[in-house]
């Protein structure tokens, strides 16, 4: 069985099943869990705690998702473990807890951020600690990054969890931390053969693009971000394998 069917037979909730008006803040056990109310797999974002703590969070700063400010890197585990979600009732999550807390009931799909900000070289703890809770998941589970060097070094450390590369064109206004060579670089995906994935995460506005075509051509599964109306799903069903969503409901979901 391909290891990624799971994410192809339903669309993918970004950042779990989130709708702060509805009290489900985005990473969150609220999404989680009505995820999996309605059976549908979700993508969610790790960022590393001061102690080296993976920590289901997106932004790099605490700001607009708490009521606290700062850089989430210069918290520990257990201070960002007491920081209620805005719009929620709970707190921030570990990856490890979001797992337990998921227990194999739905996919779930986990993007690595970058930690360097330039989509560099750089490694960190992140993927060393993030592939090792993952190797003991008995659940459907696959990672990404907008980095690949990320990813490369996840194919070293947990080689049976498939991987894929976010991808972009990388517009300057977008990335502007991101050196312009690099941008013009990682818009070609060259990486992707290197780094043996079985799948990109494409920007939903760049689904044509010749080198999405090309990578579909040759076998490699086509996910997307991020549809937010049904008329965005139906164009980009005509290319993607599956869709990541957020703020509608996609049809056939129960």
């Amino acid at each position: 069985m391909n290891p990624l069917q799971p994410f192809i037979d339903g669309p993918i909730a970004h950042r779990t099943l989130h709708d702060v008006n509805a009290g489900r803040p985005e990473n969150s056990y609220e999404g989680l869990d009505a995820a999996i109310q309605h059976g549908l797999a979700v993508e969610i974002d790790l960022q590393l705690s001061a102690d080296g703590v993976p920590m289901v969070f997106h932004d790099y700063e605490l700001d607009r998702l708490t009521d606290e400010t700062g850089l989430i890197s210069d918290r520990n585990a257990l201070e960002l473990q007491q920081i209620p979600l805005l719009g929620g009732t709970r707190v921030i999550l570990r990856f490890d807890e979001f797992l337990a807390h998921t227990a194999g009931r739905v996919p779930v799909l986990v993007e690595l951020k970058d930690q360097d900000g330039t989509l560099g070289p750089a490694l960190s703890e992140l993927e060393s600690t993030a592939c090792e809770i993952m190797r003991s998941y008995k659940g459907p589970i696959a990672v990404m990054s907008f980095n690949p060097n990320m990813i490369a070094r996840c194919a070293m450390l947990a080689p049976d969890v498939p991987r894929g590369i976010v991808t972009d064109p990388y517009n300057a206004s977008d990335w502007p931390n991101v050196p312009a060579e690099r941008r013009a670089e990682l818009a070609q995906i060259p990486h992707y053969d290197q780094i043996n994935a079985s799948f990109i995460s494409h920007n939903r506005a760049d689904l044509f693009a010749p080198r999405v075509a090309e990578l579909k051509s040759q076998g490699a599964t086509i996910f997307c971000w991020t549809v937010r109306t049904e008329s965005q799903e139906s164009e980009a069903r005509k290319i993607v394998d599956s869709i990541t969503f957020e703020g509608y409901m996609p049809k056939g979901v129960k």
